[in-house]
């Protein structure tokens, strides 16, 4: 029988590090505030950039979706077929992304494990940033290829490395926004590098949609690179405020891996509310990029203040704030009063992170205000001087 003690054992040394992720249960929607154990604590950790979790207009077309579409697509669509409101979604996306066909599958972290092991293998090399998300980690090891890491952002690096190797298929992947810093992929010098030198460019622009470029449209519109970036992998779950992902690219590319992705044929479509719900949120915001502009304002306005107030908040280029705190029990002691005094802004640390790179991580939306930012701010100053991590 197998000893159970020895698994409990390394979850106590997790909580005598500071490691330990306490995961917090709530009690109403994700939105600006939330209710935590009867708590009112404001929201400072969510992925929902534009307040779309809880936006009256997604929630209208899930519920619709439901009474035309029912819960659930019944199985994989290869087998019970798929639903015409899979195939408009598809098409919104594609066209909202730049690209000529799009495919839904069940999450982000699932579109990277569909794109990389159908068109890489043994014979092949992948060049990954090092501060690659955990799916794309993930993708590339299932493939087989060799993985070589290039220098984060280092684009001298990249080069020097794809000059020395040579493979049936090469590609460069890279995350768009970097989640745990905020930095953002160089990805005009990315593409010129892929295009120099023969290699595949793919993004995973989880953190980049509905933040950056013309209307939230991402990365690719960002830089102007349309129709140059061979695969744009997205998330429903961040921006969009729903769940599943999508892979957006040429024809040739989304209709092949229809037929070879494997979490396309093995598992079940997004179910219909939730693409109801992405669909409404793509119309939203090709109507009108207020919400991406709020964001922007909200995010300039809160970094300005901790700079200005003490804090150490690396070199984030989007919305994502780090709270530089390095040592992981100060992290968690950091979020536990800000619990305390009404704020609600988990701890990262390691494997999350680095080791020695202990943050909070601070999330803003479009739907702050700037009451809820000058609470915040307070709450922040007068922890950090509790703790000693300000003078």
């Amino acid at each position: 029988m197998f000893d159970w003690k020895v698994l409990s054992d390394e979850l106590e040394e997790l909580k005598k590090t500071g490691l330990y992720t306490n995961i917090r249960t709530l009690e109403s929607p994700q939105g600006e505030w939330l209710t935590i154990s009867g708590k009112k604590v404001l929201n400072l950790c969510s992925n929902n950039y534009l307040g779309f979790a809880d936006d009256q207009r997604l929630k209208k077309a899930a519920m619709e979706a439901i009474e035309k579409w029912g819960v659930g697509p019944g199985a994989v669509r290869t087998i019970a077929g798929t639903l015409s409101i899979h195939e408009e979604t598809e098409k919104a996306l594609a066209d909202f992304k730049g690209a000529e066909a799009a495919m839904l599958v069940q999450s982000g972290f699932n579109a990277n494990q569909a794109v990389i092991p159908p068109l890489f293998s043994k014979e092949d090399v992948i060049f990954s940033d090092e501060l690659n998300h955990a799916s794309i980690i993930d993708g590339c090891r299932l493939s087989g290829a060799q993985i070589i890491r290039w220098n984060h952002l280092d684009l001298d690096d990249l080069e020097s490395k794809i000059k020395t190797n040579s493979a049936r298929r090469r590609l460069i992947v890279t995350d768009g926004v970097f989640s745990m810093d905020g930095d953002v992929a160089p990805l005009d010098g990315i593409v010129k590098l892929g295009e120099k030198y023969g290699v595949m460019v793919m993004v995973d622009d989880a953190h980049g949609e509905g933040v950056l470029g013309p209307h939230g449209k991402g990365i690719v519109a960002q830089f102007k690179l349309e129709g140059k970036v061979d695969i744009d992998i997205g998330t429903m779950s961040k921006a969009f405020g729903v769940v599943g992902g999508y892979v957006a690219g040429n024809k040739v590319l989304i209709d092949y891996l229809k037929q070879k992705a494997r979490p396309f044929l093995f598992s079940s479509a997004p179910t219909p509310p939730d693409v109801g719900a992405v669909l409404a949120a793509v119309q939203v915001l090709a109507q009108s990029d207020d919400l991406v502009k709020k964001l922007w304002d909200n995010s300039k306005y809160f970094k300005d203040h901790m700079k200005s107030i003490g804090f150490d908040i690396g070199h984030s280029q989007t919305p994502i704030t780090p709270v530089m705190l390095y040592d992981a029990q100060v992290a968690s002691n950091f979020s536990k009063k800000l619990f305390e005094e009404g704020i609600f802004a988990q701890s990262i640390g390691y494997p999350t992170v680095q080791k020695g790179k202990a943050r909070i991580r601070v999330m803003i939306s479009a739907v702050h205000t700037k009451k809820s930012l000058d609470f915040a701010l307070e709450k922040f100053e007068k922890v950090g001087k509790a703790l000693g991590v300000l003078l």
